[in-house]
C-alpha cells in the first residue's frame, strides 16, 4: 500500500502530465500549501527558470496578515503574483494546483490571480 506522500507524489505529477498537454508553451502557475502559509510561482517550463513569484512570507505582506494559513491570505498571495507576472510579461498562464483539489485556499489564490489579471 502507498503512503500518503508517494500517493500525493503521483497525484502532482499526474496533473503536470496533463498540463504540459494542453500548455502550448504558456509559463505555469504553480501553488504550493502547507499547514502555515502558501507559495505560488510562475515557472517556464521550456527554459527551466522561475518568472514570478509571491508568498505569505513576502516582507510586504507578512506584517499587513494576521496569519498565513487562510483565504485572506491565499488571494493576497494571488493579487501579489498576478502583478509580477503581469511586470514580466506574462499574462497567460495554466493553473497548477499540484497535489492539492480546487477548493478553499488554492481556490482564492486562483481567482484573485484572475482578477489580477492573469488568463488561465
Amino acid at each position: 500500500m502507498a503512503t500518503q506522500k508517494e500517493t500525493l507524489r503521483r497525484r502532482a505529477s499526474r496533473v503536470r502530465r496533463s498540463l504540459k498537454k494542453i500548455a502550448n508553451g504558456r509559463p505555469r502557475l504553480s501553488v504550493h500549501r502547507s499547514s502555515k502559509n502558501i507559495y505560488a510561482q510562475v515557472i517556464d517550463d521550456a527554459e527551466g527558470r522561475t518568472l514570478a513569484a509571491a508568498s505569505t512570507l513576502d516582507t510586504g505582506l507578512r506584517g499587513e496578515l494576521k496569519t498565513g494559513a487562510d483565504k485572506d491570505a491565499a488571494a493576497a498571495v494571488g493579487k501579489l503574483v498576478a502583478e509580477r507576472a503581469l511586470a514580466a510579461g506574462v499574462k497567460d498562464v495554466v493553473f497548477d494546483r499540484g497535489s492539492f483539489i480546487y477548493h478553499g485556499r488554492v481556490k482564492a489564490l486562483a481567482e484573485s490571480a484572475r482578477e489580477g489579471g492573469l488568463n488561465f
